[in-house]
């Protein structure tokens, strides 16, 4: 069952997770990872597309064809930032993504980082969640042979993964002493069971559609969610 993947949000610290393990994992013989720019890394199985202006998807139709999955990770915080923004990164550029993929190949399994407290009826207070929630359901309603939507709350970087937000590292620098013990409680995550959970989504199926830190847990661990 040798698979095919593309990555977006590489340089980001789940993408780089979720890239790291699909490299290491023998089921996946190639991957594609589109960013901004190149992340500098080298390996056999990795292809790299630059794309400056990720509303030109449409053109790189060729390089999209012939893959199992897309693990969309790319990404951006809220804080600071205006709804009509927002929306254009986190909804407008991922619906056009799900769009070419979809049109190139329907039987394709699109992953979507999401994150906990997203709001499905789009009508909430939170911008953040509002516009997530409008995101996951359209990928949802597209069609795709099989969509999940990845909900992740507290998650541990492992393998030298970083944020790219200081705080944020700062935060997980403070906590370090406690990995240990976070690691044990089914509610939370490491960013090496997000990759896993990702690749293992195609090796075996789950019934539900949003995964929560359990359910990436359980993933991770090829065990049905």
């Amino acid at each position: 069952m040798m698979k095919k993947v593309i990555i977006t949000g590489a340089s980001g610290m789940l993408g780089k997770a979720v890239l790291q393990e699909c490299l290491e994992h023998s089921e996946i013989v190639k991957v594609l990872i589109i960013n901004r720019k190149s992340i500098g890394v080298s390996h056999d199985k990795l292809e790299e597309l630059i794309l400056k202006d990720f509303s030109g998807i449409e053109l790189e139709r060729e390089h999209l064809k012939g893959y199992d999955a897309c693990f969309y990770c790319m990404g951006v915080s809220a804080v600071g930032m205006n709804e009509e923004t927002y929306v254009n990164i986190t909804y407008n550029i991922t619906k056009m993504f799900a769009d070419v993929l979809f049109d190139i190949n329907p039987n394709i399994v699109f992953n979507y980082i999401s994150g906990a407290g997203t709001d499905t009826s789009e009508s909430g207070k939170v911008m953040w969640a509002r516009v997530k929630g409008k995101t996951e359901n359209y990928i949802l309603n597209k069609g795709f042979k099989k969509a999940l939507m990845f909900r992740p709350g507290l998650i541990i970087p492992e393998k030298g993964t970083k944020s790219r937000t200081g705080w944020l590292n700062t935060t997980y620098t403070i906590m370090s002493p406690l990995f240990p013990l976070l690691k044990k409680s089914s509610s939370i995550t490491t960013s090496t069971n997000i990759g896993l959970a990702m690749i293992n989504s195609l090796l075996v199926d789950a019934n539900s559609k949003y995964l929560s830190n359990k359910e990436i847990n359980l993933l991770a661990k090829k065990e049905v969610v």
